[in-house]
């Protein structure tokens, strides 16, 4: 077999555009490689953020203490200082006022929309000096709050597929490191790879959501970014809560094989069984996301900051030794600011 295979699964010239895995993306900034490849736990966390639209906004979130929803002005200096303790890496979640929200999310792909803004001036800011992931789906614009266009009814996956695609590349165009698809849908990564090589995107990762289960624990984050269908659920296209290992191993690898270049495991904790089976079973780094219901669970339960500290130092150490080499936590700031872990 050729050992160029994988790179080039589409055959003919053996060039820059048609390679579909590149490994040299997860080793491209120092940032990069310090966030994968570091040694302590405070490496490896990403903390969320939830961008605005307007100016001087900064908006406490009910249920989720401590985390706001902030203008890209403000969202600027929190990062900064963000920097000055550490914490390097960031993931964004557009908020989208709903008369700004069509069938289509067609805002989403708007180089003027906020999102995407902020983007552009943090990488004009700060460089290399930080890594930057978007999510990429399409429940905070649609009118309808599915993560996928809907047609008879259904969400179809290759239309829905189609517009992620579009709003990858206008990520990738502001300057994102990865763009974080989180729909589940099929096919998506190798549409968004194949898009980004053929627009020249060659150092512009994939972060897939791979395994992502229909959990209830993700309430918090749907009223923080305004996400929550209108009718329905997200079970025909999320996984299943009662499947096994061996699905999760599949989409995992489906996706791999595709070309991401980061596999996400969502929730954490529930699934710390889950997340070690895939890190034994894929060669690309394996994240995961310590998810807003349990961020939230944990912040109730703890009015005492120590005992708080106490409690997260023990569940990112849990994220760990199961297998993650990056760990996505509303906890981050905190964790790394007042020194719960090394």
């Amino acid at each position: 077999m050729d050992p160029l295979q994988n790179l080039y699964p589409n055959g003919g010239t053996k060039g820059v555009r048609s390679m579909q895995i590149r490994p040299r993306i997860n080793r491209w900034t120092q940032s990069r490689r310090d966030l994968i490849f570091g040694t302590s736990i405070s490496q490896s966390l990403v903390q969320p953020h939830f961008v605005v639209a307007g100016e001087q906004i900064n908006q406490p979130i009910d249920g989720m203490p401590g985390i706001h929803r902030q203008s890209v002005d403000v969202l600027l200096e929190t990062i900064s200082n963000d920097i000055s303790i550490g914490l390097n890496a960031h993931m964004l979640f557009a908020v989208i006022e709903s008369d700004h929200k069509d069938a289509m999310a067609t805002i989403a792909s708007d180089s003027q929309m906020h999102g995407i803004q902020a983007v552009r001036k943090l990488r004009e800011r700060f460089g290399d000096q930080i890594v930057l992931f978007t999510d990429v789906c399409l429940c905070t614009a649609t009118d309808h709050g599915h993560c996928g266009l809907i047609l008879d009814e259904h969400i179809n996956n290759d239309q829905s597929v189609q517009r992620l695609v579009e709003i990858a590349l206008a990520n990738a165009e502001a300057g994102v490191d990865y763009v974080s698809v989180s729909d589940m849908m099929d096919g998506r990564v190798s549409a968004i790879r194949d898009a980004f090589e053929s627009r020249g995107f060659h150092s512009t990762g994939v972060l897939s959501y791979a395994v992502k289960y229909a959990s209830s624990f993700y309430g918090p984050f749907r009223d923080a970014a305004s996400s929550a269908p209108t009718f329905g659920d997200r079970r025909s296209h999320q996984m299943d809560i009662r499947s096994g290992y061996s699905e999760a191993i599949f989409e995992a690898k489906s996706d791999e094989s595709e070309g991401a270049d980061v596999i996400m495991v969502k929730p954490g904790l529930p699934y710390l069984d889950v997340l070690r089976q895939v890190a034994d079973s894929v060669n690309r780094p394996v994240a995961v996301y310590n998810v807003s219901g349990e961020y939230t669970m944990v912040m109730k339960a703890n009015q005492e900051n120590d005992q708080c500290g106490t409690m997260v130092r023990e569940i990112l150490h849990a994220f760990k030794r199961a297998g993650a080499d990056i760990i996505v936590s509303y906890h981050a700031r905190d964790a790394i600011g007042q020194q719960w872990i090394e």
